[in-house]
């Protein structure tokens, strides 16, 4: 085979190559794009789902504030209060605080759900539940938030 011959087959190789990373690169981001929106979708329900829960904590617990959460932590909401406790030496603060949310979409295309519980100054429980965003079963993030609730419910009401 002459030079010229072998120059066009690798052009033409080269040109299959380009070809075939552009493809792949449109895939990609197309299938970024569709992670992205399940992720946002996800984020959405979930997070409606944290706001009625711990909405019910601050009816059933005088004192509790709700507030809800939207930023660089993730979309969710907090319960939290302060009791003071007079001794007769001394005054006391009690903190607690039920802090839920669905964090940001990173890198790894997870969904992730994140909890911190805090009854008088002590924490409870720091947890985090999560799976990939193409494998998620909504079920389980719904369970999830309603189990942490109660279970925060349950022990915020045997220390008082």
């Amino acid at each position: 085979m002459d030079f010229e011959k072998r120059l066009e087959k690798a052009i033409e190789r080269g040109r299959r190559v380009g070809t075939a990373r552009q493809r792949a690169d449109r895939d990609r981001a197309i299938n970024e794009q569709e992670l992205q929106r399940l992720h946002s979708q996800y984020r959405l329900e979930l997070s409606e789902r944290i706001e009625r829960c711990l909405q019910q904590v601050a009816d059933r617990f005088p004192g509790f504030q709700f507030q809800t959460i939207v930023g660089e932590r993730g979309w969710g909401a907090v319960v939290s209060r302060d009791d003071l406790r007079i001794e007769p030496s001394r005054r006391a603060t009690r903190f607690s605080r039920l802090e839920m949310v669905v964090r940001p979409l990173a890198e790894s295309y997870v969904l992730e759900l994140a909890a911190k519980g805090t009854i008088h100054n002590k924490e409870v429980y720091n947890r985090s539940h999560y799976q990939r965003l193409a494998e998620v079963d909504l079920t389980s993030f719904t369970e999830m938030i309603d189990n942490w609730t109660l279970e925060y419910a349950e022990l915020f009401a045997a220390k008082n």
